[in-house]
């Protein structure tokens, strides 16, 4: 017993009727990193949850060091050791990187706040190396950094067990393998890591066990040892499968008229010297670090940002520098942005609304929506898609994130776009959710709709676009043909284009 961290027995969860987790068993030893794998919906997430006192098991025991424990509570689980990094980051965005780590955990006299945490803070620094400046406002950080913080909150609360939910969906490979050097010293603390994740790339490299899930169920819990990424994909979706890239349908010929194109854009997010154009039926993709500008891109073609001076055109005709939202989507583009709870979905509301909230316009008459045509075209969606559960209106706040994202990517499906934006499509979603989505964007730049594409994995971006954009320090400064680009080389070029950046910066300074 003392070298189990973790027991479940028979655990099982239910909401609304429907089983979400059914007869769970697993041990998860002490100092070990145990990794949760498995389809979107199948319950790992959920798992973990029920660890970090977030839901409570319906059935079953759950006991932590040996203690069965009843009542769990987030407080709870804190009070016991254990800390959850959760995939949809839970910080405060108007409080700085600071005051998220310590929140809760003041130092203070008599309730009264002493100015002891910033070296606190420096001290955290030193164990996490992440670069993080302390009196950043979290509204103001890009989601990779704001993850950091998540991480760090952790390590701020002494954790004996931290369960990381996605850990590394928005890092870099860099920042990646650096968080795994920091769990391989939380292990050598006797600290035990519970990591949920769909990069089996790292959970091979950094993982000591592994519990496979399937349909609220473990199929099984093995040593990571002797395990591949076919033999842990087969498990989870049940059937011997291969991890493959679709076949791009044939790059379109330049036509007269691009679907949208840019000369020259600067905006005030930090973009210059944007040019680019996307053609009916192109997959296009731009290619750059975290960092490089590859969303401000995204929210300018959209109106989100403004542009201060260059040329915007859609299907030709030019575009005010005041281009707002409601223009572009009247304009036929549409934009799945890489944060979907915050910046993509209504949680509140059920799936029917969320897949027609981009195009009620064509479902209503004089402001009364036809709720018949709504329903017939959110089964339709649901059914294309996939979508689990497939109730009409299931509540997309306790969906799965592979689920959440096919609601969304339902958001534009439903009425065909022009453009269709896509930053980080398949951030967060298992092998079997991606998959469908990289046929989607096939299947979308089939039926002639242009298609811009943004990943951190550019491995994703380089086999699903024709072309490719390369990007740094918010600027373009190549085109590249895809089919004949490696990772490798686009990486290369990149880090190239830095360091004569740097090295430009290095001469022009007094």
């Amino acid at each position: 017993m003392t070298d189990i961290a973790i027991r479940l027995r028979g655990v099982a969860k239910s909401f609304g009727g429907m089983r979400i987790l059914n007869d769970i068993n697993i041990d998860i030893e002490k100092g070990s990193v145990h990794a949760l794998v498995g389809e979107n919906g199948a319950g790992k997430s959920s798992v973990g949850k029920i660890i970090g006192g977030y839901y409570s098991a319906d059935e079953g025991v759950v006991e932590v060091f040996g203690e069965a424990v009843t009542r769990f509570s987030p407080r709870d689980a804190l009070g016991r050791g254990i800390a959850m990094i959760h995939q949809e980051l839970q910080l405060v965005p108007e409080l700085t990187v600071l005051e998220n780590v310590f929140l809760g955990l003041e130092s203070n006299t008599a309730g009264f706040l002493r100015k002891g945490d910033l070296a606190r803070f420096h001290a955290l620094e030193e164990t996490c190396d992440f670069g993080l400046n302390p009196h950043s406002r979290i509204a103001d950080m890009r989601i990779a950094e704001r993850q950091k913080v998540e991480i760090m909150r952790a390590i701020a609360r002494e954790a004996r067990v931290i369960i990381m939910d996605e850990p590394t969906s928005s890092l870099t490979e860099d920042e990646a393998e650096r968080l795994h050097q920091l769990i391989a010293r939380l292990k050598a603390r006797d600290v035990t890591v519970i990591y949920v994740s769909h990069f089996l790339d790292h959970i091979l490299a950094n993982c000591d066990r592994v519990t496979i899930m399937r349909d609220g169920k473990v199929i099984r819990t093995d040593a990571i040892a002797g395990e591949t990424k076919n033999s842990l994909v087969d498990s989870m979706l049940g059937e011997a499968s291969e991890i493959s890239w679709p076949t791009l349908p044939p790059r379109p010929a330049e036509q007269a008229t691009p679907i949208v194109e840019m000369e020259n854009v600067a905006t005030a997010t930090g973009l210059s010297d944007i040019t680019l154009k996307i053609f009916p039926g192109e997959i296009v993709g731009l290619i750059g670090l975290v960092g490089s500008g590859r969303s401000e891109v995204a929210r300018a073609l959209f109106g989100a940002d403004p542009i201060v001076s260059g040329r915007y055109a859609i299907g030709g005709v030019v575009q005010s520098r005041r281009l707002k939202v409601p223009r572009a989507i009247a304009q036929g583009i549409a934009f799945v942005p890489e944060d979907r709870r915050k910046q993509g979905l209504v949680l509140t509301q059920t799936t029917r609304p969320n897949i027609s909230l981009a195009s009620l316009g064509n479902i209503s008459r004089h402001g009364f929506i036809n709720h018949g045509l709504e329903r017939s075209r959110a089964r339709k969606m649901i059914d294309h898609f996939g979508i689990v559960p497939s109730a009409i209106d299931g509540k997309v706040a306790f969906y799965s994130g592979g689920n959440q994202q096919k609601v969304l990517l339902s958001k534009w499906a439903v009425e065909k776009p022009r453009l269709l934006i896509l930053d980080e499509p398949s951030r967060g979603v298992d092998i079997g959710a991606r998959q469908s989505i990289h046929e989607f964007i096939i299947e979308m730049a089939e039926n002639g709709v242009a298609v811009l594409l943004i990943s951190s994995e550019l491995e994703e971006v380089i086999n699903l676009s024709h072309r490719g954009y390369l990007m740094s320090d918010g600027r373009i400064f190549a085109e590249t043909d895809c089919r004949d680009t490696t990772v490798d080389e686009a990486l290369h070029r990149i880090f190239e284009e830095q360091g004569a950046v740097s090295r430009g910066k290095e001469v022009t300074q007094p």
